[in-house]
């Protein structure tokens, strides 16, 4: 990769752009079997798949027509980008990162994430070098790879999406390296609801948080709820959980029938799922209440099949403080409900996790809501709207525990691999310092 990465460096941005386009058009013409690949590896629901697949193409192709202005004043790095992901989004946050660092002259190594997405990767990466693209892909465990991916001298950058545990050891890793990185670690997103009354649009947006099982950075497992307003959130709430359809995404009766419209299907393996249960279980014992659970028996299943894997929507309120459903991201489709009765109280549930990537404040007041989201720490928060990672010239990053190193989106992602003049200070989130351009909202 350090090889491929000298001569990748020096090679025309016309050139570049060529190879990364082909390999791109490759993509879409096999859009469908690297979808297939993700509902097979990794258990998303046939939409979502093509979804991931086809943000990959289009976020890649914008790129291809920015990067020439983008690239002004700035030159690759020294040596390669070293890419480290979890298993969720393959195509359209991994393979479209390694398109951008390749058309910023870089070469662009990859581990293959432990728990899913071999298939995908391969077949999608191959398809890449097929068109002379620098893209190097590996895979093992962790502990052997990390310290290799992470400090070999030859390592331009580090890229890392996954969560705090092993962020926190990749940042103890780059700490006395002085590294270009951009690691993005997990928070507890928080949905609040504060003097409001537009429950129809609530309902909707409540049953697309189940999106993927939750199973995302982005995803909105925390709603944060006026104890005044609580029969009525709950009036919205609970149908809307119970419209979410999940089970097999390839389960049909007919190869006729086409797939069917999940909102989920497993969870990424069956320890995960265990997990999860055991948590919930443990919860409720500690004094959370149920207040919805549902059943496998609702699941869109095959005759027969392992059901292992699956678990079905579960809301609980007030889970105890001893559970890690109450400080951390559960990463399935378990959402905790809780009340308050003050603003106070309201911006003190929303920060539980010492910041997080999103946040959303349902409320009639937009003035009332922009107050109350200046003092909530999620680098976005939507006002009556969800937010999620955004694309192209959006800028995303985290505060506190959620982001280490330099924020991504736009232009930003492509300064985060290149070298710009001495001294630059790339917006991002740093031991010594916060930055943050004032064009950000």
């Amino acid at each position: 990769a350090a090889d491929q990465h000298r001569a990748w460096r020096v090679t025309p941005l016309q050139e570049r752009r060529e190879r990364v386009r082909a390999a791109v058009e490759a993509w879409g013409e096999h859009r469908d079997t690297l979808a297939l690949a993700l509902v097979w590896e990794i258990g998303k629901s046939w939409r979502l798949a093509r979804q991931d697949v086809d943000r990959a193409i289009s976020g890649s192709e914008w790129y291809l027509e920015q990067i020439e202005e983008m690239m002004q004043g700035r030159a690759p790095l020294e040596g390669p980008v070293s890419n480290i992901a979890s298993w969720n989004y393959p195509m359209s946050v991994l393979a479209h990162a390694m398109c951008v660092q390749a058309l910023a002259g870089n070469a662009a190594i990859a581990k293959t994430p432990t728990d899913g997405g071999l298939v995908c990767l391969t077949l999608a990466v191959a398809l890449a070098t097929r068109e002379g693209l620098p893209f190097t892909l590996v895979s093992g465990g962790g502990r052997n790879l990390s310290p290799v991916l992470v400090r070999s001298p030859e390592i331009g950058c580090v890229s890392f999406v996954g969560g705090r545990d092993t962020g926190g050891q990749v940042a103890t890793d780059l700490a006395d390296l002085g590294k270009p990185h951009i690691l993005e670690q997990e928070g507890l997103n928080c949905w609040g609801v504060w003097e409001y009354s537009d429950w129809e649009t609530l309902a909707g947006q409540v049953r697309k948080t189940f999106d993927y099982a939750k199973q995302r950075c982005t995803a909105y497992p925390r709603f944060v709820v006026q104890r005044s307003l609580f029969d009525r959130f709950l009036g919205a709430y609970l149908p809307a959980v119970d419209s979410v359809r999940f089970g097999h995404p390839l389960a049909v009766s007919s190869p006729e029938e086409d797939l069917p419209d999940l909102d989920f299907g497993p969870l990424i393996n069956a320890a995960k799922a265990k997990d999860l249960t055991g948590q919930v279980s443990d919860a409720i014992a500690g004094g959370a209440v149920p207040l919805y659970r549902g059943s496998l028996q609702d699941a869109r299943l095959l005759p027969g099949q392992n059901a292992d894997a699956y678990v079905a929507p579960v809301s609980l309120l007030e889970p105890p403080r001893s559970s890690p459903l109450f400080h951390a991201e559960p990463f399935g489709p378990a959402d905790s409900i809780v009340l308050v009765d003050t603003e106070a109280e309201l911006l003190a549930a929303m920060n539980a996790s010492n910041g997080a990537l999103v946040s959303t404040i349902s409320t009639d007041e937009p003035d009332l809501g922009q107050r109350l989201a200046g003092e909530v720490r999620a680098f976005k928060v939507g006002i009556n709207r969800p937010r999620s990672r955004g694309d192209r010239e959006e800028m995303f990053g985290g505060w506190g525990a959620s982001w280490r190193g330099a924020f991504v989106g736009g232009k930003l992602l492509v300064h985060a691999v290149t070298r710009g003049p001495d001294g630059e200070r790339l917006p991002g989130n740093f031991p010594d310092y916060t930055y943050v351009p004032t064009e950000h909202g």
